[in-house]
Protein backbone atom coordinates (compact mmCIF):
# COMPACT_ATOMS: atom_id res chain seq x y z
CA UNK A 1 0.00 0.00 0.00
CA UNK A 2 1.42 3.60 -1.00
CA UNK A 3 2.32 6.21 1.00
CA UNK A 4 -0.74 8.49 -0.29
CA UNK A 5 -3.05 5.63 0.29
CA UNK A 6 -2.01 5.18 3.86
CA UNK A 7 -2.19 8.85 4.25
CA UNK A 8 -5.52 9.03 2.32
CA UNK A 9 -6.65 6.32 4.59
CA UNK A 10 -4.91 6.44 7.10
CA UNK A 11 17.19 32.84 8.09
CA UNK A 12 15.01 35.67 8.50
CA UNK A 13 13.03 33.44 10.85
CA UNK A 14 12.15 34.78 14.19
CA UNK A 15 10.90 32.96 17.28
CA UNK A 16 9.18 33.92 20.19
CA UNK A 17 9.40 31.54 23.48
CA UNK A 18 6.74 31.84 26.33
CA UNK A 19 6.72 28.70 29.18
CA UNK A 20 3.68 26.42 29.04
CA UNK A 21 4.43 24.10 31.85
CA UNK A 22 7.28 21.87 33.26
CA UNK A 23 6.39 18.05 32.42
CA UNK A 24 7.22 15.48 35.20
CA UNK A 25 10.65 13.80 34.08
CA UNK A 26 9.19 9.66 35.84
CA UNK A 27 11.93 8.30 37.68
CA UNK A 28 14.09 11.38 38.41
CA UNK A 29 14.85 13.02 41.23
CA UNK A 30 15.61 16.23 39.55
CA UNK A 31 13.61 18.97 38.16
CA UNK A 32 11.29 18.73 34.96
CA UNK A 33 12.76 20.67 32.19
CA UNK A 34 10.98 23.72 31.28
CA UNK A 35 8.74 23.37 27.90
CA UNK A 36 8.46 26.39 26.31
CA UNK A 37 5.81 26.93 23.42
CA UNK A 38 7.33 28.74 20.41
CA UNK A 39 6.43 30.05 17.11
CA UNK A 40 8.33 30.74 13.84
CA UNK A 41 7.46 31.61 10.48
CA UNK A 42 7.61 29.32 7.26
CA UNK A 43 9.04 30.13 3.93
CA UNK A 44 5.43 31.14 2.83
CA UNK A 45 4.70 33.20 6.21
CA UNK A 46 2.64 30.69 7.91
CA UNK A 47 3.06 30.94 11.29
CA UNK A 48 4.56 27.82 12.92
CA UNK A 49 3.78 26.49 16.70
CA UNK A 50 6.52 24.21 18.31
CA UNK A 51 7.40 22.66 21.99
CA UNK A 52 10.67 22.96 22.76
CA UNK A 53 12.24 21.16 26.28
CA UNK A 54 15.56 19.86 27.36
CA UNK A 55 19.64 20.92 26.03
CA UNK A 56 22.22 18.30 24.75
CA UNK A 57 22.72 17.09 21.12
CA UNK A 58 21.73 14.94 18.99
CA UNK A 59 18.66 17.10 19.43
CA UNK A 60 15.82 15.24 18.61
CA UNK A 61 13.14 16.79 16.12
CA UNK A 62 9.75 14.49 15.88
CA UNK A 63 7.08 15.34 13.55
CA UNK A 64 3.48 13.88 13.37
CA UNK A 65 1.56 12.19 10.23
CA UNK A 66 -0.97 13.71 8.40
CA UNK A 67 -4.06 15.39 10.44
CA UNK A 68 -2.09 14.73 13.68
CA UNK A 69 -0.55 17.34 15.69
CA UNK A 70 2.64 18.00 17.95
CA UNK A 71 0.57 16.69 21.06
CA UNK A 72 1.02 13.05 19.68
CA UNK A 73 4.88 13.41 20.95
CA UNK A 74 3.82 14.59 24.51
CA UNK A 75 5.55 11.42 25.80
CA UNK A 76 8.67 11.99 24.20
CA UNK A 77 8.92 15.33 25.35
CA UNK A 78 8.47 14.08 29.00
CA UNK A 79 11.25 10.74 28.01
CA UNK A 80 14.25 12.60 26.80
CA UNK A 81 14.21 16.18 27.92
CA UNK A 82 16.44 15.50 30.59
CA UNK A 83 19.42 14.82 28.49
CA UNK A 84 18.50 16.46 24.72
CA UNK A 85 16.96 19.23 23.22
CA UNK A 86 13.76 17.69 22.12
CA UNK A 87 11.37 19.57 19.84
CA UNK A 88 7.72 18.88 18.70
CA UNK A 89 6.42 21.12 15.82
CA UNK A 90 2.77 21.01 14.08
CA UNK A 91 3.14 21.33 10.43
CA UNK A 92 1.15 24.33 8.79
CA UNK A 93 -2.80 23.34 8.94
CA UNK A 94 -2.21 21.15 11.70
CA UNK A 95 -2.63 21.61 15.82
CA UNK A 96 -1.74 25.41 15.99
CA UNK A 97 -0.30 26.02 13.00
CA UNK A 98 -1.30 28.17 10.34
CA UNK A 99 -3.77 27.37 7.83
CA UNK A 100 -3.43 30.08 5.11
CA UNK A 101 -1.11 27.93 2.94
CA UNK A 102 -1.76 28.49 -0.72
CA UNK A 103 0.56 25.00 -1.68
CA UNK A 104 0.42 22.17 0.00
CA UNK A 105 2.79 19.30 -0.27
CA UNK A 106 5.44 17.04 1.09
CA UNK A 107 8.39 19.28 0.13
CA UNK A 108 6.50 22.06 2.30
CA UNK A 109 5.86 20.03 5.12
CA UNK A 110 9.86 19.73 5.13
CA UNK A 111 10.69 23.58 4.53
CA UNK A 112 8.33 23.85 7.84
CA UNK A 113 10.50 21.27 9.43
CA UNK A 114 13.97 23.12 7.97
CA UNK A 115 12.38 26.68 9.20
CA UNK A 116 11.91 25.37 13.21
CA UNK A 117 15.27 23.47 13.21
CA UNK A 118 16.59 26.97 11.94
CA UNK A 119 15.03 28.69 14.74
CA UNK A 120 16.05 26.68 17.48
CA UNK A 121 19.72 27.08 15.66
CA UNK A 122 20.51 23.11 16.28
CA UNK A 123 23.63 21.87 14.81
CA UNK A 124 23.30 18.19 14.88
CA UNK A 125 20.18 17.00 14.95
CA UNK A 126 18.03 13.07 14.45
CA UNK A 127 14.55 13.63 12.53
CA UNK A 128 11.54 11.57 13.39
CA UNK A 129 8.87 11.44 11.25
CA UNK A 130 5.41 9.62 11.36
CA UNK A 131 3.54 8.67 8.86
CA UNK A 132 3.62 11.52 6.12
CA UNK A 133 6.12 13.27 8.30
CA UNK A 134 8.65 10.69 7.29
CA UNK A 135 9.17 11.69 3.94
CA UNK A 136 8.76 15.38 4.87
CA UNK A 137 11.89 14.65 7.54
CA UNK A 138 13.57 13.53 4.15
CA UNK A 139 12.77 16.27 2.06
CA UNK A 140 13.94 18.63 5.31
CA UNK A 141 17.38 16.66 5.65
CA UNK A 142 17.92 17.71 2.12
CA UNK A 143 17.75 20.82 2.99
CA UNK A 144 19.64 20.81 5.99
CA UNK A 145 23.28 19.62 4.99
CA UNK A 146 25.47 19.24 7.80
CA UNK A 147 23.00 19.37 10.31
CA UNK A 148 20.81 16.47 10.10
CA UNK A 149 22.82 13.07 11.15
CA UNK A 150 19.60 10.97 10.79
CA UNK A 151 16.30 10.39 9.45
CA UNK A 152 14.20 7.77 11.42
CA UNK A 153 10.41 6.71 9.76
CA UNK A 154 8.01 5.72 12.43
CA UNK A 155 5.25 3.59 10.60
CA UNK A 156 6.41 4.67 7.44
CA UNK A 157 8.27 4.09 4.05
CA UNK A 158 7.02 0.39 4.08
CA UNK A 159 7.07 0.02 0.27
CA UNK A 160 9.81 2.85 -0.43
CA UNK A 161 11.22 1.26 -3.89
CA UNK A 162 8.51 -0.82 -4.50
CA UNK A 163 7.91 -0.62 -8.58
CA UNK A 164 4.60 1.37 -9.25
CA UNK A 165 3.20 0.85 -13.13
CA UNK A 166 1.44 3.61 -14.44
CA UNK A 167 -1.89 1.89 -13.46
CA UNK A 168 -0.81 1.48 -9.87
CA UNK A 169 -0.08 5.46 -9.82
CA UNK A 170 -3.44 6.31 -11.62
CA UNK A 171 -5.06 3.93 -8.90
CA UNK A 172 -3.12 5.63 -6.16
CA UNK A 173 -4.26 8.96 -7.91
CA UNK A 174 -7.86 8.11 -8.21
CA UNK A 175 -8.18 6.78 -4.24
CA UNK A 176 -6.63 9.86 -2.94
CA UNK A 177 -8.96 12.18 -4.70
CA UNK A 178 -11.78 10.12 -3.73
CA UNK A 179 -10.47 10.02 0.22
CA UNK A 180 -10.08 13.83 0.14
CA UNK A 181 -13.73 14.24 -1.67
CA UNK A 182 -15.12 12.07 1.21
CA UNK A 183 -13.76 14.59 3.90
CA UNK A 184 -15.59 17.42 2.34
CA UNK A 185 -18.55 15.78 2.20
CA UNK A 186 -18.11 14.32 5.71
CA UNK A 187 -15.21 15.32 7.48
CA UNK A 188 -15.99 13.55 10.95
CA UNK A 189 -17.00 9.98 9.48
CA UNK A 190 -14.30 10.08 7.41
CA UNK A 191 -12.23 10.54 10.44
CA UNK A 192 -13.51 7.99 12.08
CA UNK A 193 -13.20 5.49 9.74
CA UNK A 194 -9.24 6.40 8.65
CA UNK A 195 -8.51 6.43 12.10
CA UNK A 196 -9.81 3.12 12.54
CA UNK A 197 -7.98 1.63 9.80
CA UNK A 198 -4.68 2.71 11.75
CA UNK A 199 -4.73 0.39 14.61
CA UNK A 200 -5.46 -3.73 14.82
CA UNK A 201 -8.98 -4.44 15.50
CA UNK A 202 -8.12 -5.14 19.12
CA UNK A 203 -6.29 -1.90 19.90
CA UNK A 204 -7.11 -0.38 23.61
CA UNK A 205 -10.60 1.73 22.22
CA UNK A 206 -9.41 4.42 24.84
CA UNK A 207 -6.22 5.13 22.55
CA UNK A 208 -7.90 5.05 19.59
CA UNK A 209 -10.50 7.48 20.91
CA UNK A 210 -8.15 9.50 21.86
CA UNK A 211 -6.23 9.64 18.26
CA UNK A 212 -9.54 10.33 16.99
CA UNK A 213 -10.43 12.92 19.87
CA UNK A 214 -7.32 15.32 18.82
CA UNK A 215 -7.20 14.59 14.76
CA UNK A 216 -10.80 16.06 14.76
CA UNK A 217 -9.16 19.28 15.82
CA UNK A 218 -7.89 19.89 12.18
CA UNK A 219 -9.77 22.47 10.51
CA UNK A 220 -11.50 20.24 7.90
CA UNK A 221 -10.75 22.56 4.70
CA UNK A 222 -7.03 21.10 5.43
CA UNK A 223 -7.39 17.21 4.70
CA UNK A 224 -8.93 17.49 1.20
CA UNK A 225 -6.01 20.18 -0.14
CA UNK A 226 -3.07 18.29 1.62
CA UNK A 227 -4.94 15.09 -0.36
CA UNK A 228 -4.33 16.65 -3.36
CA UNK A 229 -1.11 17.83 -3.09
CA UNK A 230 -0.16 14.01 -2.49
CA UNK A 231 -1.38 12.57 -5.64
CA UNK A 232 1.68 12.92 -7.40
CA UNK A 233 4.29 12.85 -4.59
CA UNK A 234 7.05 10.57 -5.77
CA UNK A 235 9.12 9.91 -2.72
CA UNK A 236 11.39 7.05 -3.65
CA UNK A 237 13.08 9.40 -5.85
CA UNK A 238 13.71 11.30 -3.05
CA UNK A 239 14.67 9.17 -0.60
CA UNK A 240 17.14 8.33 -3.11
CA UNK A 241 19.12 11.78 -2.94
CA UNK A 242 19.65 11.41 0.74
CA UNK A 243 22.67 11.09 1.98
CA UNK A 244 22.76 10.11 6.10
CA UNK A 245 21.28 6.99 7.78
CA UNK A 246 17.61 6.32 7.15
CA UNK A 247 15.74 4.11 9.70
CA UNK A 248 12.51 2.98 10.81
CA UNK A 249 10.27 2.36 13.88
CA UNK A 250 7.27 0.29 12.09
CA UNK A 251 4.67 -1.49 13.08
CA UNK A 252 3.36 -4.44 11.48
CA UNK A 253 -0.14 -3.38 10.44
CA UNK A 254 1.36 -2.68 7.33
CA UNK A 255 4.10 -4.76 6.09
CA UNK A 256 7.94 -3.05 5.51
CA UNK A 257 9.67 -4.58 2.35
CA UNK A 258 13.06 -4.44 3.67
CA UNK A 259 14.81 -5.67 0.59
CA UNK A 260 13.10 -3.05 -1.73
CA UNK A 261 13.83 -0.35 0.45
CA UNK A 262 17.45 -1.30 0.05
CA UNK A 263 17.57 -1.29 -3.52
CA UNK A 264 16.79 2.58 -2.72
CA UNK A 265 18.37 3.05 0.45
CA UNK A 266 21.44 0.64 0.81
CA UNK A 267 21.81 1.44 4.74
CA UNK A 268 18.03 1.22 5.13
CA UNK A 269 17.23 -1.04 8.30
CA UNK A 270 14.01 -0.91 10.31
CA UNK A 271 12.88 -1.98 14.01
CA UNK A 272 9.12 -3.61 13.75
CA UNK A 273 7.19 -3.79 17.10
CA UNK A 274 4.88 -6.76 16.38
CA UNK A 275 1.11 -6.21 16.55
CA UNK A 276 1.71 -2.71 16.48
CA UNK A 277 -0.74 0.15 14.24
CA UNK A 278 0.64 3.27 12.96
CA UNK A 279 1.59 5.37 16.36
CA UNK A 280 3.49 3.11 18.65
CA UNK A 281 4.10 6.21 20.32
CA UNK A 282 0.67 6.58 21.37
CA UNK A 283 -0.08 2.49 21.78
CA UNK A 284 3.21 1.45 23.51
CA UNK A 285 5.31 4.28 24.33
CA UNK A 286 7.58 2.98 26.51
CA UNK A 287 8.76 -0.01 24.35
CA UNK A 288 9.01 2.60 21.65
CA UNK A 289 10.96 5.02 23.24
CA UNK A 290 13.42 2.40 24.26
CA UNK A 291 13.29 1.92 20.22
CA UNK A 292 14.41 5.79 19.53
CA UNK A 293 16.69 5.91 22.49
CA UNK A 294 18.57 2.86 20.87
CA UNK A 295 18.82 4.76 17.57
CA UNK A 296 20.02 7.48 19.19
CA UNK A 297 22.93 6.29 20.48
CA UNK A 298 23.60 4.25 17.02
CA UNK A 299 23.08 7.34 15.30
CA UNK A 300 25.16 9.77 16.83
CA UNK A 301 28.06 7.66 17.00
Amino acid sequence: MSLCIRIALAATLTAVPWVVCALPQPGSGQAAPRVERKTCRAVDAVTLVYSAAGTGEPARVFVHGGLADRSFFDGQLRAFAGRHRVVVLDLAGHGESGTDRKKWGIPEFGGDIKAVVEAERLERVILFGNSLGGPAAVEAALLLPGRVIGVVGIDTFQDLGRPATPEDRQQQADATRKRAEAFRQDFAGSMKAMVGMLFHPDADPRVIGEAERRMLHTSPEVPPAILAGLAAYDYTQTARRLTVPLRAINGDIYPTDVAAIRKVKADFDAVIMKHMGHYPMLERPDEFNRHVAALVQALGR
